[in-house]
């Protein structure tokens, strides 16, 4: 049944290398971070390597790659430097996301309907790393129609305007700007539109323990990509304890949704 589909975390580790970053120490060290999430039941470990490296940098993603027991996501925007990195690496799993220097982290999901062409050919070449290939998309069923037509397995779908409007407040957006029930709504459809087409459904950007748990309650979504609120909980309560919580409220979530079906 799909509603006992158990959910799988991916922990995100970019922003313990961004507390190493200020300073430019080499602690906290992310493969450390990622080493205790695994073994507090993390099922993935997810990286970033951004164009500027603003946290992780390439020496992580070598390390990463000779250290993850489970399963190594590297996100990475469609360049020619990062397909010849996902070459060299081997990854087990390859997220493309759009990347903008300014950006405070990434806003929005791919336009894959707009950069189809260009895409395909990437991800031609990209297939060659062996790779997993998952597109960080907005919860948009031609986006998702776009994606699946590209042969992708996987589609991650951008959780951050729901998040926004499920916080009581921002420093980003106006409270009004997003209604919650709406954004919930159209991740729920876009959800059953992705699981219809075949594609493995993710969820990413702006969950926390709390915000996780009705969209955890979606059936159809089998992983959750979560950093920046694990890493932030992991500085009051530790590493390990903060990536159970986690799961535990990813179960939370799921039997709820269970019980309404």
């Amino acid at each position: 049944m799909q509603s006992l589909i158990r959910p799988r975390l991916g922990v995100n580790v970019d922003h313990v290398a961004t507390v190493r970053q200020a300073r430019g120490t080499p602690y906290p060290e992310p493969v450390a971070a990622a080493s205790l999430a695994e073994l507090a039941g993390a099922d993935q470990i997810t990286i970033h390597l951004r164009e500027d490296r603003r946290h992780i940098v390439d020496r992580d993603v070598r390390v990463l790659r000779e250290t993850v027991g489970t399963r190594l996501n590297l996100e990475m925007a469609a360049t020619d430097e990062m397909l010849d990195i996902a070459t060299d690496i081997k990854p087990d799993m390859v997220t493309l996301v759009p990347e903008k220097r300014e950006e405070q982290t990434t806003e929005g999901g791919l336009d894959v309907v707009g950069n189809r062409d260009r895409l395909s050919g990437y991800l031609e070449k990209l297939r060659d790393c062996g790779a997993h290939l998952s597109l960080f998309i907005d919860p948009n069923p031609q986006q998702i129609a776009a994606s699946a037509d590209l042969g992708v397995e996987i589609v991650e779908l951008h959780t951050g305007d729901y998040c926004e409007a499920a916080a009581p407040f921002t420093n980003r957006r106006r409270e009004s700007e997003f209604d919650r029930h709406h954004e919930l709504q159209r991740l729920k459809k876009s959800a059953r539109v992705a699981d219809t087409l075949g594609l493995v459904v993710a969820a990413g950007h702006g969950l926390d323990y709390k915000n996780v748990l009705d969209v955890a309650a979606i059936p159809q979504f089998e992983e959750f990509n979560i950093g920046h609120s694990i890493v932030a909980r992991a500085v009051l309560v530790g590493f390990e304890r903060a990536v159970r919580e986690m799961i535990e409220a990813l179960h939370a979530g799921r039997r709820a949704g269970a019980e309404l079906l």
